[in-house]
This record gives C-alpha cells, sequence and structure tokens, in this order.
C-alpha cells in the first residue's frame, strides 16, 4: 500500500484503521484481528480517541477504544515502531468525559498522560483536538452556523496556551506531532500562526469528515492544505455506510448504525438516497465494488493524507483494504464530478 508523508518522520499508509466501535461493536478479540490483518495488507495507522467508543456513547465505555488498542501495543512492544498511534483530546462534550468541559493546556498535559496509560506506549505520534472549545460547523452544524459571537482574541490566547502544553509534551518526548479534527480554515491557520510565533509543533493533519457525500473540504481547505502542507485524514469515508447502498430503499439491516441511530447523526435527508444511487450507478456501470470506489475515489484527493475507515468485522475488513488496489478511469472520475454536481450537499 502506497504511503504519503506528512512531515519529516511522519508517513502514513492511503487506509487508516478506525478504532471508534472498539469495546461496544467491536470485541477486544476482534480488535486485534483486524490490527494484525490491516497491518499484514500494508496499513500502518491506527486512529483512536479518548472518547471512543462511540454509536453509541456511554461514560462507562469512554477511553476503552485506547485500552483495547493498548493491550495490543504492550503485547507487541517489538513491533511499536510499525504502527502510527493518532489520538485525541475530546472537547466539550455532554458530560462524558471531565464534566463536559473541553481542553485547555492544563488538560491536555493530563489528557496525554492518560492516553499514555491506557495506550500502553511512552509516546503518540499524531495528538490531535478532537473538536475546537469555540465551537465548530462539522457534525452537521453547517446549515445554522453562525461565528459572530466569537472573542478572537480568547480565541488566540485559548491557541497559544494549548501549544505550550503541547510543545512542552512534545520536547519531553510524549507526542511527536500535532493534528487538528472538525477545525475550520480560519481555525487551522491561526493554529499554524500561533505556532511559529511561540516555536511550537506545527499543525501536520486535520482530521475532518469527507466523502463523496460530504465535500466541504474542497475549497478554502483544500487551497489551505495546498499552501501551508497540512493534509486531510478522512473520517466517515462511505458516509456511516451510505454509499455502500445497504440502507437504500429504506432498508435498516439488523446490527448496523441505523438501528441505534435511525438519521445517521443527520446524514440521512430526502435527497441523500438518490445521490447515493448516482455513485451506484457509476460503480454498477464499470464493474467496480461502491464502497471500493468511495475509497479510492479519496486517494485521488491531493489534500487527504489517509482515510480513516471502521469496520465490524473482518469480512468487511477484507472488502475495505481491497480498496487500496483499485485505480479509477479518468471516465469513471469524470462521471463522479458530473453526480457531484447533481447532487451537492445531501445533508
Amino acid at each position: 500500500m502506497r504511503k504519503n508523508k506528512l512531515a519529516e518522520g511522519l508517513e502514513l499508509s492511503e487506509l487508516c484503521l478506525g478504532t471508534m466501535l472498539w469495546g461496544t461493536k467491536t470485541s477486544e478479540g476482534e480488535a486485534h484481528a483486524q490490527i494484525e490483518r490491516s497491518l499484514e495488507r500494508g496499513v500502518n495507522c491506527i486512529d483512536t480517541a479518548e472518547m471512543y467508543p462511540v454509536n453509541p456513547i456511554s461514560a462507562d465505555t469512554v477511553g476503552r477504544s485506547e485500552e483495547i488498542l493498548g493491550t495490543w501495543l504492550g503485547a507487541n512492544r517489538a513491533r511499536r515502531g510499525e504502527v502510527v498511534v493518532a489520538t485525541k483530546v475530546t472537547g466539550p462534550n455532554g458530560g462524558f468525559i471531565r464534566e463536559g468541559r473541553g481542553f485547555d493546556g492544563d488538560i491536555v498535559r493530563q489528557a496525554v498522560e492518560d492516553s499514555l496509560r491506557r495506550l500502553q506506549t511512552d509516546y503518540i505520534d499524531i495528538y490531535q483536538l478532537h473538536w475546537p472549545v469555540r465551537g465548530s460547523y462539522m457534525f452537521r452544524q453547517n446549515w445554522q452556523y453562525d461565528p459572530s459571537g466569537q472573542d478572537r482574541e480568547a480565541n488566540l490566547a485559548h491557541m497559544r496556551d494549548v501549544l505550550e502544553a503541547v510543545s512542552a509534551l512534545r520536547d519531553a518526548g510524549k507526542i511527536r506531532h500535532f493534528g487538528l479534527s472538525n477545525e475550520s480554515a480560519w481555525g487551522v491557520m491561526n493554529w499554524l500562526n500561533v505556532a511559529r510565533e511561540i516555536g511550537a509543533p506545527q499543525v501536520v493533519s486535520l482530521q475532518n469528515e469527507y466523502s463523496l457525500l460530504c465535500r466541504l473540504a474542497d475549497t478554502d481547505l483544500a487551497e489551505l492544505c495546498a499552501n501551508e502542507g497540512v493534509r486531510i485524514l478522512s473520517y466517515s469515508p462511505l458516509a456511516t455506510g451510505l454509499l455502500s447502498g445497504k440502507y437504500q430503499g429504506g432498508a435498516i439491516p439488523q446490527g448496523s448504525r441505523r438501528t441505534i441511530n435511525q438519521d445517521l447523526g443527520g446524514r440521512v435527508s430526502a435527497r441523500v438516497f438518490d445521490a447515493v444511487e448516482a455513485y451506484l450507478a457509476i460503480a454498477r456501470r464499470h464493474g467496480l465494488d461502491p464502497v471500493q470506489m468511495a475509497l479510492a475515489w479519496q486517494r485521488t484527493r491531493p489534500f487527504v493524507g489517509t482515510v480513516i475507515f471502521g469496520a465490524s468485522d473482518m469480512g468487511q475488513l477484507e472488502r475495505v483494504l481491497g480498496a487500496g488496489e483499485v485505480e479509477l478511469s479518468g471516465e469513471v472520475l469524470e462521471e463522479i464530478d458530473g453526480a457531484h454536481k447533481a447532487h451537492p450537499m445531501p445533508y
């Protein structure tokens, strides 16, 4: 599997193993089997978070995904260098972590220590801020997003405080690279500016939702990435399974995410199934697996550093890993562009 260079000493495989179901839907043994198979197929990065598992989230299970990854790392210490481990500190939340508070410099320092303990490792390769304390337009909040009440100077002071902690953690060898998640172009640019001002680690990655159905990154963020050397680590590349086609016709397969969350976090809309059908039709015309087509398309995007996927079982894992060998023709890419123009922003 090909790799993308994000920074000196940091290369990510084009596909990345996600862990947000480990500890609820996916057992520890199944998760370890996923790690082994993914490494065999050339995947070298695993993404997690202190908040995981989610869907559903519970105060009783937060941190469990890190713990499950940690039991594998602890049992395979000689292989630590084979794996790029990325994790995240949680922003303001509904009371699941730290009574719902977000993060500041002191919280980041403690959160890193807690993650290192759960992960059974001495360092984190990419440490990310899960979403901004000031708010975000991600998670389908773009339709009502209004940043006009933000305090610019307070936001910059917050960034400086967090980056001073990140710098100290880097100097102590506890984190190696710094990334963001669910951020805007303004946010990324100012995290970069403050880091340059105080000599802190600069942003190397931005983990945002990106798929054939969610293309918010295609304009301002794409330009920022091109000019500032940031790469997007895309999550929900299959739009929580919509792009597989399994929910077409109102279907809710047993054990699927829609049995827990029927609107898939706001992704189910009056227009989404027509958009999905447009992409399914392209795959049928060209003899492609729609899952592999959706993932392979991401690999053609110049700002994508890796594509984070989740798998409920080994069968799903094998299907996803096959996308690493799929090359899309110019004709397919042109048809995908046409479908996007016909069905923009379906949720």
